[in-house]
This record gives C-alpha cells, structure tokens and sequence, in this order.
C-alpha cells in the first residue's frame, strides 16, 4: 500500500512541477541565445535594471542614450526577467520595420490600451491593415488643404498672443503658447470642436486630462510592479488614471454623438452634402471625424468605439509631438541667426512681406524651413524611442534574436550615428538637401518612424509646423536665451525640453 502512494505521489509531484521544469528549461535556452548579444551586467530578477538606480526619473533618458553608445549597433536589457534587444544599426532596422511581419508593438504599448484602445497606433494584424486601409483617405493632399486655413487661423491667434512680450527685452517660455496653438489646431481638424485654448485663461478639463494620461502612462511604464493591470488599478495612478480616462472618453464620445446626430439632420432634410465643395465651389472644412463618419456611412465598417479609438488617438498623435517639433525648431533658429535670416528671406520672397493668410501653396515653397524642420526631427525625434515584438526568429548579423522579443529602437542615437552624419551634434539644415540624402541609408532617418507603419499624419505635422513657425518668424525676429546643453530632454512619451524655451522677441516692422 505505502508503494502505491510513493508511486501515486511521484505523480502528482511531476504532474505538478514537469510544467515549471519545462517553462525553466525553454527559459534557460532563451536566455542562453540572448545573453550572446553584448549588454549591461545582469542580476536575479533585476535583470540590467540597476542601471536606473538612484536615478532620477527624468534622467533615465541619458542613462538609455549612454547605453547607446556603449552599444552602438545592438544590445540586450533585461527588464527585470524580460529581455529586450535594442537596434541602432540602420539595416538592422530596416529588418524589422520594413517587414510587415513584425507589425504588433511592443510590450509597453499595451499600457496605452485603456485610453487609445485597438487604434492605429496601438492594433495590429488584420485589424491594423483594415483601420489604416480606412482612414489612408483621410489624409489626402485635397484634405490637407482644407485644413490649412485652419493652420493659418490658429497661428494667427498665436502671433497676437505673444505680442505682449515683443520689444521687452524679457525671455518667456514659448512651450506653453506653441502647446494651446497645436491643441486648438488638432481638436478643430480631428474633432470639428473649437477649444480657443490660446484666447481662454481658464484651464480646459480636457487639455489638462491629455496631459495627466500621458504623465500616468510615463509613470507605470517606470514602475514593474505596476505592470501588472491588477496592482495598477488597485493603485493610486491606476484610480486617478480611470478618473482621466472618464474625462477623455466622455468629451470625445458627446461629440461623436452631437456629429452623428448632425449629419442625420442633414441627411434626413435631403442636404447629405457628401462631397468636398459646397454649391458655391469653396471646399468644405471636414474634421477628422466627420470623414470617418462620411466614410462609414457608406461602408458601415467601424463602430462607434472603433470612431472613437481613432479620434483620441489622433488627438494624442497630432499635439504633443508637433508642439516638440516647433519648441525645439524655435531654440535653434533662436541660437543661430545666419539660419534665422535664411528663413525669413525665403519667407520674404514668398510673401513679400505681406501680412496675408497663408495658403497652401506658400508651405509648398517654404524648402529651407523644411530643411530646418527635418534637421530638427533629426537631433530631437519627437519619439525617441518605440518597439516592435518579433513574429518569427531574425538573425541581426551574427546575432539571433528568438521569436517573441521586444525590438526596440533608439531613435535619438541613430540620428547620430557618424557615418550618415558627420559632427552629428552640428544643427545643418543642408543635410537635407536632396544631393545630401540620395546615398544616405533611407533607415538611417526615422523621425516619423518607417515602412509599413509609419506616421500617417507625417504631412500633417510638417505642414503645421511650416504654417505656425513661418508665421512667427514673419512678424518677430527672436533670440534663445538658453545655451544648448542647458535645455534637458524630457522623454514622457514625447522628448519635450525639460527647461521649456525661452525667447525674447522684437518686431520686424
């Protein structure tokens, strides 16, 4: 009897501990294959993460640029008992992003999931390609244009805010102005809906929530015992997280609804007015969302969630990173006046200085503010870093790198990779002329990430950008008062300046 149940308990003990043998044994062979990639010490449970010890948060930006260095083509982290290979080379980023088999993102992006849901930024597969087939249209130059004179009016409303401080002789930090001129901009192109951040002095609810998930998302993502969705809700972050998220889904969805209900007014008097011009031949302003609406009317492909995923997405894309564009665009004209005098002699001949509204065509003509633009994405990538998870097994040189790895990729330290751009720390516009970027690896600048996945709004941005800055810059001469290397970078999400930019501005006429 007593040899049954030695035997029945051998049984159970196998039965109990084989899955956690075989879980240990697949562990150590994957860890065996990934520590050949060169990295940071590691340690139990911690993996490298000791990296970031008695480091202040918003320093762990250097700390990942440093490692960089250290590891110019690529590395292997372990994020406590997840590995992650990080790429810098651009061939080897061309492997992933260029493939459109490693399309899902990375681990962290899920953190977004309660807020932007199954959007374009954070879906994949299928669902990705179905989404992306759908709102391509949206972002077509005819639509652009219609959206320029809403570029223009808002930068209006910028240029005569900042018309107290002109001719005072005193700096004041720019970020603020550039960041309620982009929010009105993207909420009236994507929602239809007029904020007037830059003429109200109360605080919006909204804008203030935008800010707070962002700030929460930064917040968990440096915390690993928050990244687990029970200990983050249970948390103090994850409550005031679902408090923010209430004021973000509840402001897009009224008016998701007010939009619906609109247009079945519309349609229902025999006024469907489903095309871009208005009986008069003057093109229609269409938000974002009501072209998603247009569109699913027709095809009845979305649904009201799926509407609403896009729209906060959009909205989340289309601010932060545009208004860290211009403040960092803003410090460099200020610090180099032969560039600034460049800029406005181009933006004199285009309007001869004039004080009319811009049109489309005029930031067509703006080349060498482009030029500027794009020498600025490269120094400072509005989204230094972002990740893939690698569907099969991929060999990066003499490295190979198993199924189900996080990729991430340094976007930052490859726009300064010394082959492709010699003194990289030198702010030189004429890097971009077309004679400088024919020979150049077309993965080597990714500032709007690459391949199939790339920003769909990258037009957008640049031509806002061009709009808002040109319009600046044609009525106030600046100065930055700052020196380069006491402006920080801030990485929550977007790489803004931790110090803000500070100016001081007189008229030109």
């Amino acid at each position: 009897m007593s040899e049954i149940l030695t035997f029945l308990g051998g049984i159970i003990l196998f039965l109990i501990f084989a899955p956690w043998l075989q879980w240990f044994v697949k562990r150590q062979q994957y860890s065996s294959i990934l520590n050949r990639i060169p990295g940071p010490k590691q340690y139990p449970f911690i993996g490298t993460m000791w990296e970031f010890f008695n480091v202040p948060t918003h320093d762990f930006f250097y700390v990942i640029t440093n490692r960089s260095k250290k590891y110019p083509e690529i590395c292997r982290i372990w994020n406590g008992m997840r590995g992650d290979v990080r790429v810098l080379k651009p061939e080897y980023i061309e492997q992933v992003l260029n493939s459109t088999k490693h399309s899902e993102k990375s681990f962290s992006y899920r953190f977004l999931h309660p807020w932007l849901g199954q959007g374009l930024l954070t879906s994949y597969g299928e669902r990705w390609h179905k989404h992306r087939k759908i709102i391509t249209p949206t972002f077509h130059f005819n639509i652009l244009d219609t959206f320029c004179s809403v570029f223009s009016e808002h930068s209006d409303v910028l240029v005569k805010c900042l018309k107290k401080f002109a001719n005072t002789n005193e700096a004041f930090d720019v970020y603020p102005f550039i960041t309620r001129a982009a929010l009105d901009i993207v909420c009236e192109t994507a929602m239809g809906v007029k904020l007037n951040c830059q003429n109200d002095d109360k605080e919006n609810v909204y804008v203030n929530a935008v800010y707070a998930a962002s700030r929460l998302f930064n917040e968990r993502l440096l915390r690993p015992w928050l990244h687990f969705d029970f200990t983050f809700r249970h948390s103090k972050l994850g409550h005031e997280y679902e408090n923010v998220l209430k004021i973000l889904h509840g402001f897009t969805k009224k008016v998701i609804e007010e939009r619906k209900l609109t247009r079945k007014m519309k349609n229902s008097k025999g006024n469907e007015n489903s095309t871009m011009e208005n009986e008069f031949g003057v093109r229609r302003k269409l938000a974002f969302l009501d072209l998603l609406l247009e569109g699913n009317e027709k095809n009845n492909q979305l649904t009201d969630t799926d509407i609403r995923e896009e729209v906060d997405t959009f909205m989340f894309e289309g601010h932060d990173t545009t208004t860290s564009g211009m403040a960092w665009s803003l410090l460099y004209i200020g610090l180099n006046e032969n560039i600034q005098e460049n800029i406005v002699e181009e933006l004199d001949s285009i309007f001869q200085k004039s004080d009319r509204a811009t049109i489309m065509q005029d930031l067509n003509e703006m080349k060498y503010l482009e030029r500027v633009i794009k020498e600025t994405l490269r120094l400072h990538p509005s989204v230094s870093f972002f990740g893939r998870t690698l569907s099969e097994d991929v060999h990066f040189g003499q490295y190979l790198v198993p199924k189900g790895t996080h990729i991430g990729i340094d976007c930052y330290s490859l726009h300064r990779n010394t082959e492709y751009y010699p003194d990289p720390e030198k702010f030189d516009p004429d890097r971009f002329l077309p004679e400088n970027c024919e020979n150049r690896h077309a993965f080597a600048y990714i500032p709007f990430s690459a391949g199939p996945r790339n920003c769909i709004g990258q037009k957008f941005a640049i031509l806002e950008e061009k709009c808002i800055l040109s319009s600046i810059l044609r009525k106030y001469k600046i100065k930055a008062v700052q020196k380069l290397e006491d402006v920080h970078v801030q990485n929550d999400l977007i790489g803004r300046p931790r110090e803000g930019i500070h100016l001081i501005l007189e008229d030109r006429k």
